[in-house]
């Protein structure tokens, strides 16, 4: 959790548990001290894992969580009174916020931030893995559009654009992406 927001009204505890978040995620820690001030921050900036102390002095708190859970794909870790978990619990629930009651049990709370910071590990591997397979899709396509281009002006057929393609990567020792790049701006312009 490289970056975490707190959302806070009041100060009291929200210190140590910034203190326990940069000590033991090495986390960079920001404070906001209202709702308005957290939609900012959230609007402005990408973060980890956001945390909610309810209430707050300018709302309760449970839109803020869909404001962000809209804006952002932070986990989300909310406290509350212990009589208002169950009702708030049911409110953001959708929104794929953590509920805690107050005060805070220490264990639990130490429970939820490892699986945050487990499932954080885990989110970003599958978004790197996205990036890849998006970029080999990107790849695929312009090597095709290269070889309708061959096929379209030179009459050669699918197999003969393919194989000139990766004699041309070979011979010019760069990648068939690269071929065919150069092939689009040469046919293409």
């Amino acid at each position: 959790m490289d970056n975490v927001l707190i959302i806070s009204s009041s100060e009291s505890g929200i210190d140590v548990l910034a203190q326990k978040l940069k000590a033991e995620y090495k986390s960079t820690v920001t404070l906001a001290k209202s709702a308005s001030e957290g939609r900012n921050m959230i609007s402005g900036n990408e973060y980890d894992l956001i945390i909610i102390n309810l209430p707050l002095s300018d709302e309760f708190g449970d839109m803020l969580a869909q404001y962000a859970a809209e804006r952002s794909s932070a986990a989300m870790i909310m406290f509350v009174k212990a009589e208002l978990e169950a009702q708030l619990e049911e409110n953001v629930t959708e929104y794929g916020a953590f509920v805690l009651a107050k005060p805070l049990n220490r264990v639990l709370l130490r429970k939820a931030l490892r699986f945050i910071y487990a499932m954080n590990g885990r989110i970003r591997s599958i978004q790197n893995e996205n990036i890849r397979l998006q970029r080999k899709i990107d790849d695929t396509r312009l090597i095709n559009r290269a070889k309708g281009i061959l096929i379209e002006y030179l009459s050669m057929t699918e197999p003969q654009a393919h194989k000139y393609l990766e004699r041309q990567a070979m011979d010019l020792r760069i990648s068939k992406t690269e071929v065919a790049k150069r092939l689009l701006s040469t046919y293409e312009n």
